[in-house]
């Protein structure tokens, strides 16, 4: 396709999504803020913070200079929830009115409680396209079989995203579930915080399956509860997801849950590191209170994270209340 694509974010999923784009589009610009890293991209072809042994393809430009995006049809932002809307801001006077905007994070802004698609709506308009599944950058750098889903409530951008994101090896399915799609990948953050708290007290392995269905069934509660679609959950964005970042060593939340399991808390900010779940859960628990939701596995891992309870107490209080 004879287009150029934008994608804020050369960190390991920006990186990968312009590499498994390249063969599609005529230029990717990939917009970041190392100057060092920049240079290396456009003179060796290589992103040795992430990925030093994968050459970049000769399409994909970096760049320091937001205006150089002004002319894409579509741009990923593959950036932090805590970035979001100082980039929004940036972008909202330089970009062409009709070019897509399509949303990689899982997280969600607090104490404002909007998600990153509610953020683009302020700037731009609400037919962005929200990009979800279980899907670990290094597999798609790799170039190995991978699904994803995106929605929007322009089914014709979908279908534009579609055609530049999908290759022999990486497929995407549409849904029209735009609220459940960002949704499930806030909530599933937070199961794999869960899920991570539970191996870091060395739970045996019948109870944290049965956390992870209880997860489950609680994401599905609360999409249905403020507007999402019950089937949603049933997809690459829901289950799969929820599933692969809930038992994976790779997955960082399910890491960050280890962690406070074991009482072994780390300075993320001294280590560069976003945990969006943790950025989460307190919003995901006033969206709770806000629209009387019960759900024991919010309140396990706040109880965990945000009130320093005892894992071992907190998973105690949670046990009591499954069946």
């Amino acid at each position: 396709m004879n287009i150029t694509v934008g994608v804020i974010g050369a960190g390991a999923l920006g990186t990968a999504i312009s590499q498994n784009i390249s063969g599609n589009v005529a230029e990717i610009i990939l917009l970041l803020r190392n100057k060092e890293l920049c240079d290396e991209i456009n003179n060796c072809r290589y992103n040795s913070q992430y990925y030093p042994n994968y050459k970049l393809k000769d399409n994909i430009k970096a760049t320091l200079e937001t205006g150089d995006l002004s002319n894409c049809d579509i741009i990923f932002l593959a950036i932090p929830s805590s970035a979001f809307r100082k980039t929004l801001k940036d972008l909202q006077d330089i970009v062409k009115k009709d070019v897509i905007i399509v949303t990689t994070a899982k997280g969600i802004e607090y104490p404002s409680l909007k998600t990153m698609g509610n953020l683009i709506e302020e700037y731009f308009d609400e037919n962005y396209v929200a990009l979800s599944g279980p899907n670990f950058a290094s597999e798609i750098m790799l170039n190995l079989p991978t699904v994803t889903n995106i929605a929007s409530k322009s089914y014709e951008n979908s279908v534009k995203v579609k055609k530049v994101l999908s290759t022999k090896q990486f497929k995407v399915k549409i849904i029209e579930d735009i609220y459940g799609i960002e949704l499930c990948g806030i909530l599933k953050n937070i199961n794999a915080i869960a899920n991570g708290i539970c191996e870091g007290i060395n739970i045996n392995e019948n109870a944290r399956f049965a956390v992870l269905t209880k997860g489950f069934n609680d994401t599905i509660t609360i999409i249905k509860a403020i507007g999402g679609k019950s089937e949603t959950v049933h997809e690459y964005c829901g289950f799969g997801d929820l599933i692969l970042t809930s038992t994976s060593r790779e997955s960082r939340n399910h890491t960050l849950g280890i962690l406070y399991g074991q009482r072994l808390i780390i300075n993320e900010n001294a280590n560069g590191v976003v945990f969006e779940g943790k950025n989460s859960i307190k919003a995901i628990r006033d969206i709770c209170l806000k629209n009387n939701i019960h759900s024991d596995i919010v309140n396990f891992v706040y109880d965990v994270m945000i009130r320093k309870v005892t894992p071992t107490i907190a998973f105690n209080n949670l046990w009591e209340n499954m069946e």
